[in-house]
């Protein structure tokens, strides 16, 4: 208790300057990151060196990480990059599948409209099955 009796009056200025002041805040830089951000980073160079073309082994990556202080197991290694390419699968799949449905409607818009423009330039040469409202309007249409 005796803490707020000694403490400072706070006004609505100071706390306005206080917002402003932590607004303005940028995030910290990390100096450490999780094993899964580090080889998220590093993924297309790992990729290329286990690729058939260098022909490196996970654990040959691994023994080279070594020595720069990362420890990650050749097995932790593919590991990470088989969920990185994962969840980007699924993020290919999610924005095709929006565009796809949506190219998909766009398309079936397209039809209805063709059949519809060209139902209305064919001349009516039966009264069968037609309603009156249709009927009317390709009289109009032809006179």
């Amino acid at each position: 208790m005796s803490e707020h009796q000694n403490s400072e009056i706070i006004t609505k200025e100071k706390i306005d300057k206080a917002i402003n002041l932590l607004k303005e805040q940028k995030p910290k830089e990390r100096e450490d990151v999780s094993d899964r951000e580090a080889i998220r980073k590093m993924r297309r160079y790992i990729e290329k060196l286990t690729s058939n073309k260098y022909g490196y082994t996970y654990d040959e990556v691994s023994e080279m990480l070594k020595g720069l202080g990362i420890n990650l197991a050749g097995s932790r290694i593919k590991y990470l990059i088989g969920e990185l390419k994962k969840s980007g699968r699924r993020r290919d799949q999610a924005s095709d599948n929006g565009s796809s449905t949506s190219d998909q409607e766009a398309t079936e818009n397209q039809k209805e409209e063709k059949a519809s423009s060209e139902a209305e330039e064919t001349p009516v040469n039966s009264k069968k099955g037609k309603s009156k409202k249709q009927l009317k309007a390709a009289e109009t249409a032809t006179t």
